[in-house]
């Protein structure tokens, strides 16, 4: 299992429109997952235990960033037939599990992942407003265990400040996590 981190924050790059199935049975696009004030788009999985160490932030987060016109989608773009815990009916059972109140879509071809060069497990991907990117970093020092509960709250306090100010900030700590687990064609 390696350990990537994601590259620094392309400023300004434009989110790219996906359409992809949801675990509630919808479809999603940009258009149904962006609130007023800007987008977050995070590629993330059933299986990585640096995903296992911040679902509950993940949601604790998303969930507070909405009061602040952020949306959010999650995007699981794992080959499953590798990593059956990746499998979309786990999918369903983990959104469930922990109360997701944002889609958690299947990437099923990889092509959204490639579009975006997500390479890990969390990847977070911050827009504004004008759907341009802000934040290309870590949700907070969590690793493959959950940093302490005062940790400061990297992701939260940048995507709130790109909401109130359409600008992330320019000093951002990369995320690290499991590397994408791409189809082998």
């Amino acid at each position: 299992m390696a350990s990537l981190e994601t590259p620094v924050c392309d400023f300004g790059w434009k989110a790219v429109d996906f359409d992809l199935p949801g675990v509630d049975g919808r479809r999603y696009n940009i258009a149904s997952a962006r609130g007023k004030n800007g987008l977050l788009v995070m590629f993330i999985c059933n299986h990585c235990p640096y995903v296992k160490a911040v679902r509950d932030r993940i949601v604790r987060d998303v969930t507070e960033l909405r009061e602040y016109g952020i949306g959010a989608v999650a995007i699981m773009s794992n080959d499953p037939l590798d990593y059956p815990e990746d499998s979309f009916d786990n999918m369903v059972r983990v959104a469930r599990e922990f109360d997701f109140s944002f889609p958690y879509v299947w990437d099923e071809t990889q092509q959204v992942a490639k579009a975006y060069g997500a390479v890990c497990t969390p990847d977070f991907f911050g827009f504004n407003d004008q759907l341009e990117l802000q934040y290309r970093g870590r949700l907070d020092a969590s690793r493959k265990e959950a940093a302490p509960a005062d940790a400061r709250r990297d992701l939260f306090e940048a995507m709130r400040q790109v909401a109130e100010t359409g600008r992330g900030p320019d000093e951002q700590i990369s995320s690290i996590g499991c590397s994408i687990k791409w189809r082998v064609e």
